[in-house]
């Protein structure tokens, strides 16, 4: 007992009672305090509405770029220095501290193709105060990471009642950036490695009055796709898919993709690109894809013969013919190239158009040069409602093509007068001037006949005429004295390229031959021939078998496909082979061992 007492006696010491005073008392102030800031922060915060914007939606966008305007966005203490656009909007403004050169002239403009702006953006991880229509706002720009991919997201938080003053925000955001992005087209990619839409940058609009086509194909295109898209209740009223497709099928440079382009442009729609033909491409990751399309855009599928031929077959059960030819290979690399390729089955794409979980409300446009390659059922009605033929230019479009890269003096508008009567001043726009002379229309008019007729009928393509064009762009004149010239240049280089094209395939078609020959030859040689031993046959037995008149039996490491029978009456001992056959009308037995 006095041993306890003695070990006990340090506790009951005054330094350790003062310590445990100590602990006890810290540990009741740091839980007091933990609880009250938990307290207060829950306080505070209850008076705060908070809004997360992620970056893979477009309300970032609109946010981002109507922040980037904002005197307070600019003014940041830390900051990035970037000569990147702010967002994928690629609408962006020039902000508080932006770095422009305005002095660059047109030799500057020429060496560095473009004019680069620096831009300071507000690092991460850092909050920003801006006041908004009587409410301060707390605005974050952070940073995440989400399955294997970086990412951005935006918070703002405000003292507020309710969220009206955040749905105003995004509103004005939204109405703001659409304005800036008013001459703008966004292309959109199918990313075959996580089944997303990559925003791939934004194309200026193309005018419909640049695209020359036959009379009156231009406006049925443009009127169906505006009645498509006020259609919707019509549709559903009657209960049919929300759907329509497009089959621009003809010949290349013809204008198809630009005619997509222009839409898209007049529409105000963004064009969503998928390729068929793209690695890791499947079934699965088509109808992510498919599923993720918004409405109201167009998707364009380019080249669709292009892709049926590389990489998408007929159905992977299918007892049909394939779409595409395989060729089995030993080399693993070669095998693990063929695992990245595109897989996708036409049954997969056909239920990735208009299957139960198809997308709806959105223009599906396809481009082929030949339309005789394509399977029956992806371009029937319901898939391709309306088909536009594309051929060579003719005479019509080559004077159209001529008037539309050469201007000439127009009456210029009349001067805008305010409701006193006083004339107004209005401000150019500012453009660089067009190069080249400027004709007069009588002028420009008879240059444009005159090159017309040099171009022959439904021979040339309009992508040839242009690119001809593009040459002498500042001089009308000499364009329309060389055309002749260049037509017969034309057709001597096609002529030329065809030759090579057939002398390139009759060569091919030789290997291949000289290749099967070889083939066929090793094949023989590694097969024993009628009545030879078989080499790796340790045993072969036949025993009491009976041939009866008019039977003839062979047993022969042969080729299936031999006729004949060798007569043999049993072997050499050691020999691994054995025939055996009929030769008289009388009964004989044999049998053979090794």
């Amino acid at each position: 007992m006095d041993k306890v007492k003695n070990l006990l006696s340090p506790l009951a010491s005054g330094t350790i009672n003062d310590t445990l005073k100590l602990v006890v008392i810290g540990g009741t102030m740091e839980t007091a305090r933990r609880a009250s800031a938990s307290a207060w922060s829950g306080f505070v915060d209850s008076f705060f509405l908070t809004a997360h914007f992620s970056q893979e939606d477009y309300p970032y966008d609109w946010l981002l770029h109507w922040l980037s305007k904002q005197p307070a966005w600019g003014r940041s203490r830390e900051f990035d220095i970037t000569t990147r656009t702010i967002s994928r909007n690629a609408v962006t403004q020039t902000t508080t501290g932006d770095l422009l050169d305005d002095d660059e002239d047109d030799e500057m403009l020429v060496r560095d193709h473009r004019k680069r702006k620096v831009a300071f953006e507000p690092s991460p991880e850092t909050t920003h105060t801006i006041y908004y229509q009587g409410h301060w706002l707390r605005v974050t720009r952070t940073k995440r990471k989400k399955d294997h991919e970086h990412s951005a997201e935006l918070k703002i938080s405000v003292v507020a009642r309710n969220n009206n003053i955040l749905k105003q925000l995004v509103l004005e955001a939204k109405r703001d950036y659409e304005k800036d992005a008013e001459h703008k087209v966004h292309i959109y990619m199918a990313d075959t490695t996580w089944g997303l839409w990559t925003w791939t940058g934004a194309r200026q609009k193309r005018p419909m009055s640049s695209i020359v086509l036959e009379p009156g194909v231009k406006d049925m295109l443009l009127a169906d796709c505006k009645d498509f898209l006020l259609s919707e209740d019509w549709y559903a009223e009657r209960g049919i898919p929300f759907r329509r497709g497009y089959l621009l099928h003809g010949v290349p440079g013809s204008g198809k993709t630009s005619l997509i382009h222009s839409i898209a442009g007049e529409l105000g729609l963004d064009i969503y690109v998928v390729s068929l033909s793209a690695k890791g491409m499947c079934d699965n990751k088509l109808a992510k894809l498919m599923g993720r399309v918004p409405s109201r855009c167009i998707l364009l599928l380019e080249d669709l013969d292009a892709a049926f031929t590389r990489g998408v077959s007929r159905d992977e059960k299918s007892t049909g013919t394939p779409a595409t030819l395989t060729f089995p290979t030993s080399s693993r690399k070669k095998d693990l190239d063929d695992e990245e390729d595109s897989t996708l089955s036409l049954s997969g794409l056909l239920n990735s158009l208009d299957g139960v979980a198809a997308a709806e409300g959105r223009l599906l446009f396809a481009t082929t040069n030949h339309i005789e390659r394509l399977d029956p059922a992806l371009s029937r009605p319901g898939r391709m409602d309306v088909w536009i033929n594309f051929k060579n230019a003719t005479k019509w479009q080559a004077e159209e093509i001529f008037k539309n890269f050469f201007p000439c003096k127009r009456p210029e508008p009349p001067t805008p007068l305010t409701p006193e009567g006083v004339a107004t001043e209005t401000k150019p726009k500012p453009r660089r001037k067009a190069p080249g002379p400027v004709l007069e229309e009588a002028e420009l008019s008879d240059l444009a006949k005159r090159f017309a007729d040099a171009i022959p009928e439904d021979e040339m393509s309009v992508a040839a005429i242009q690119g001809y064009l593009l040459k002498n762009k500042t001089r009308p004149k000499e364009a329309v004295e060389e055309v002749a010239e260049w037509v017969v240049k034309e057709r001597e280089m096609r002529e030329k390229l065809k030759k090579e094209k057939e002398e390139r395939e009759e060569q091919e078609r030789k290997e291949k031959e000289r290749k099967a020959r070889e083939e066929k030859a090793a094949e023989k040689l590694t097969e024993p021939a009628v009545g030879q031993p078989c080499a790796g046959l340790d045993v072969i037995t036949v025993a009491s078998s009976t041939l009866s008149l008019g039977t003839a039996s062979t047993i022969t490491c042969a080729d299936a496909d031999t006729e004949e029978t060798t007569a043999s009456e049993g072997g050499n001992k050691g020999e691994k082979w054995v025939s055996v056959s009929s030769e008289s009308s009388t009964t004989k037995s044999t049998s053979a061992t090794s």
